[in-house]
């Protein structure tokens, strides 16, 4: 794909491209790479391309890649990087995780861009390493793999375990990477190629702020809807959001009819149904946990929500989707 092994200094990557892979993270993550053996002017790295069977694999946004190989066929990789993205639970093929674990156990670094950390979580190999995911796959990585230690990080580096939220996260985990290994000069050389005129730090938030989602400014409404979100699976009363900005239930409903158009009861519970939608096309769990994770008591009462609002049940959706 790029760079040729011409000595023992290179270090060989290997990137296995999940079906509907996002090819901005996929980009983003091979580009610096490219780059830097074009401003160093030697081979730091070289890179291949491999599906699960060797054939061409269509990203999300439709477009084909050719692949240099089937998974078998990556040998003597010092690092693997798995590109996944939508509908990540319907690739967690047991040849490819059986592979990882395989080059795991020899020694192979282990990475993931987007999505990938659920592939990886199913392998085993994120047991005691903190991982991140994209923003709208967290509740589920969390609440499918339990016992892991999810974060809402850009990236996330943990010994020879590394993982990103996907987009362009994965540009600023790989500038970091190169930072670690090849210096400060070389990954600021080579953010400057692409424009990246700041390399963001691992912890930075994943989402943009909360008044440019929503396009208000006002701070009592914004901190509501900020409860809102974080309080998804445990909803609180309207009259518990507004005593803790120091409303009255009267002077939040029209802060809401003002700017958001909408009761804040109705709007948190789209919210609501929203992740629940969400948690129904991208992961296998049960509709019951779903449920739950929306913060309904029953499986009932959800399905009869999510009925009158989407016009299906949420069984119904799943197997549209599916």
């Amino acid at each position: 794909m790029f760079g040729i092994d011409g000595n023992h200094d290179t270090h060989r990557f290997g990137f296995f491209l999940v079906p509907d892979f996002s090819m901005m993270a996929f980009t983003s993550a091979v580009e610096p790479l490219r780059l830097a053996n074009r401003v160093s002017g030697t081979t730091l790295y070289s890179g291949a391309t491999y599906s699960l069977d060797g054939n061409p694999v269509s990203a999300s946004n439709g477009v084909e890649i050719n692949v240099d190989g089937d998974i078998n066929s990556a040998q003597n990789l010092h690092t693997v990087i798995v590109c996944a993205g939508i509908d990540v639970h319907l690739h967690c093929d047991k040849r490819l995780i059986s592979r990882l674990r395989h080059m795991a156990s020899h020694g192979t670094a282990i990475g993931g861009v987007c999505t990938a950390s659920h592939i990886l979580a199913k392998a085993g190999l994120l047991d005691g390493c903190s991982c991140t995911i994209h923003w709208e796959n967290l509740t589920a990585l969390a609440e499918e793999f339990p016992d892991l230690e999810v974060t809402s990080e850009l990236f996330e580096i943990h010994r020879n375990r590394f993982t990103c939220a996907g987009g362009t996260a994965a540009l600023d985990m790989m500038l970091h990477w190169i930072s670690l290994f090849r210096g400060n000069k070389l990954a600021a050389d080579v953010a400057d190629e692409m424009l990246h005129h700041r390399i963001r730090d691992g912890s930075e938030k994943q989402r943009m702020e909360l008044r440019n989602r929503l396009g208000v400014s006002h701070p009592k409404l914004l901190a509501v809807v900020s409860l809102m979100e974080e309080n998804l699976e445990e909803p609180m009363t309207c009259s518990g959001l507004a005593k803790q900005v120091g409303l009255s239930t009267r002077q939040l409903e029209r802060l809401f009819q003002k700017y958001m158009h909408n009761a804040p009861t109705r709007y948190y519970l789209e919210l609501r149904l929203s992740r629940a939608r969400f948690l129904l096309r991208q992961t296998s769990l049960p509709v019951l946990s779903i449920a739950l994770a929306a913060g309904f008591v029953s499986a009932s009462h959800f399905s009869k929500c999510y009925r009158e609002f989407y016009g299906r049940t949420p069984s119904e959706e799943r197997y549209t989707v599916s």
